[in-house]
C-alpha cells in the first residue's frame, strides 16, 4: 500500500465532518434572537445588541486562536487537531442546551470559537496527504461541504426548531459532531512526520509568521482574497430574509422562500465544485480563480435590481456557482504555494482572514443598508470583489501568469 492510498476515505469522512461543522456554526444564526429572548428580559435594542455580540463572539475568537492552532497543528499531527477542536466543539454546543443566561451562552459561543479548528485543520490534513495531482478535486470536495453546511445550517436548524426545539437542536448537534470525532479517531489516517525545527519554534507574531513562509507575498495576498470573498457574502447573508421579504411584498410564506433562497449558492457550488477542481488540476488553478472572480462580479450587480424572487433566486444560485470557483481555488493555491511543513499554519491563517471578512462583511451590509437600501449592498459586495481582482492580477504575478508551482 502506498502512503497516499487512504486519502480518499479520509476526504469523504472529513467532508462528513466539515459540513456539520459548518451546519452547527450557522444553524443557530435566524434564531438566535429567539434563544437569546428566552435568557432574559431585554428590551428591542438590547435584544439587537446582544444578537450581534453573540453573532460576533466564535469569529472575534477565531481571529486570535486560528495561528495558536495552526502552530500546535504544524508540531503534533492535523489528525490531532480535528480530534480535539471536533471534540471540543461537540461538548461546547450540546451544553448551549442548558443555558440559563446571556452571559452563559457568551462564553459558550466564545468557546465554540476557541475550538474551531475542525475545518482548517481538516483542510490541512487533506492537503497534505493528497497526491498533488488530485488535490485540486479533493479540496473541492472539501470546501463544497463546509460552505454547504453553512448554507443548509438555517434550513436544518429551522427543521429541527418546529420539530422539537432550540435546546433540542443544540444537543442534536452536538450528538452527530460527536460522531464524527468517533469516525475520525477509528477510520481516519495520517502519516505524520513532525519537522524538529517546528518543535523548537517559539511563539511569533503574525509578521514573522508570514515571513517564515518561502512566498509571504503571495501568502498575504491569498489571505486578503479571502477576506473579500467572505465580505462579499457575509454583507449579504445577514439580510437575505429581509430582500426577500421586501420582494414579496411583505406577504405569503417568507421564512420558508428565504430557507429556500439561502440554499441556492449551496446547491449549485455542489453541483459544480468538482467540475471546476478538475479544470484547475488540468489547466492551472489560477484560470479558475479568475472565471470566478469574473462570474461572482458578473452574478452579484443583478441581484440588486432584482423584480421579483424567482429572479433573486436564480441569481443565488449563480453567486453558487462562482463560489463554486472561488473558494476551492483559494484552498489549492494556498496548498501547493506552501511548503507541507506550515500548511496547518498556512491554513489557520487563512481562517483568521476569513473570519476578520465575516466580521467586516456583516458590519458593512447593516451599515449599507441602513444606509440606503437593500439592493446598494449587492452593488458594494460587487465592487469589493472588483476591487479585489483589479489589485491580485496587478499585484501578484503569480496570478497573473500562467504559474505553476513544485508538485
Amino acid at each position: 500500500m502506498d502512503d497516499n492510498s487512504y486519502w480518499r476515505k479520509n476526504l469523504w469522512i472529513l467532508l462528513f465532518g466539515t459540513f456539520l461543522t459548518g451546519v452547527a456554526f450557522s444553524e443557530i444564526i435566524p434564531f438566535q434572537p429567539l434563544y437569546i429572548a428566552q435568557l432574559g428580559d431585554f428590551s428591542k435594542s438590547e435584544l439587537s445588541i446582544w444578537s450581534g455580540i453573540i453573532y460576533a463572539a466564535p469569529f472575534i475568537v477565531v481571529i486570535f486562536t486560528s495561528a495558536m492552532w495552526g502552530r500546535f497543528a504544524d508540531r503534533h499531527g492535523r489528525k490531532r487537531l480535528v480530534l480535539q477542536t471536533s471534540f471540543g466543539s461537540a461538548i461546547t454546543i450540546f451544553l448551549m442546551a442548558f443555558c440559563t443566561n446571556i452571559w452563559e451562552l457568551l462564553l459558550l459561543k466564545a468557546l465554540q470559537g476557541f475550538f474551531d479548528g475542525v475545518i482548517p485543520n481538516s483542510i490541512a490534513l487533506v492537503a497534505t496527504g493528497t497526491p498533488r495531482k488530485n488535490t485540486g478535486y479533493a479540496l473541492s470536495w472539501l470546501s463544497t461541504g463546509y460552505t454547504s453546511g453553512f448554507l443548509v445550517g438555517p434550513i436544518f436548524g429551522g427543521f429541527l426548531v418546529r420539530l422539537v426545539s432550540i435546546r433540542v437542536s443544540f444537543m442534536v448537534t452536538g450528538l452527530l459532531l460527536f460522531s464524527f470525532f468517533l469516525l475520525t479517531f477509528v477510520f481516519v489516517e495520517e502519516h505524520f512526520k513532525p519537522d524538529p525545527s517546528k518543535l523548537k519554534e517559539k511563539k511569533q507574531s503574525f509578521i514573522k509568521i508570514i515571513k517564515g513562509f518561502s512566498n509571504p507575498h503571495f501568502v498575504i495576498w491569498i489571505l486578503v482574497i479571502s477576506i473579500a470573498l467572505q465580505i462579499m457574502n457575509n454583507s449579504i447573508n445577514p439580510l437575505i430574509t429581509l430582500y426577500v421579504k421586501e420582494l414579496m411584498g411583505g406577504s405569503g410564506d417568507i421564512s420558508v422562500v428565504s430557507g429556500i433562497v439561502a440554499a441556492m449558492p449551496g446547491i449549485g457550488m455542489v453541483m459544480v465544485s468538482p467540475l471546476f477542481g478538475r479544470f484547475g488540476d488540468r489547466h492551472g488553478t489560477n484560470k479558475v480563480l479568475t472565471v470566478g472572480f469574473l462570474l461572482a462580479i458578473l452574478f452579484l450587480f443583478p441581484q440588486g435590481f432584482a423584480p421579483s424572487v424567482l429572479f433573486f433566486g436564480f441569481f443565488r444560485f449563480l453567486t453558487g456557482i462562482s463560489n463554486a470557483a472561488l473558494f476551492p481555488s483559494v484552498q489549492t493555491l494556498l496548498a501547493k504555494g506552501t511548503p507541507a511543513s506550515s500548511t496547518g499554519m498556512a491554513f489557520s491563517l487563512n481562517q483568521g482572514a476569513q473570519a476578520v471578512g465575516i466580521c467586516i462583511g456583516s458590519i458593512l451590509g447593516s451599515v449599507v443598508s441602513s444606509i440606503w437600501d437593500y439592493n446598494a449592498v449587492f452593488y458594494v459586495s460587487a465592487l469589493v470583489v472588483l476591487i479585489t481582482f483589479i489589485l491580485v492580477k496587478w499585484k501578484v504575478p503569480e496570478l497573473r501568469n500562467s504559474y505553476e508551482f513544485d508538485e
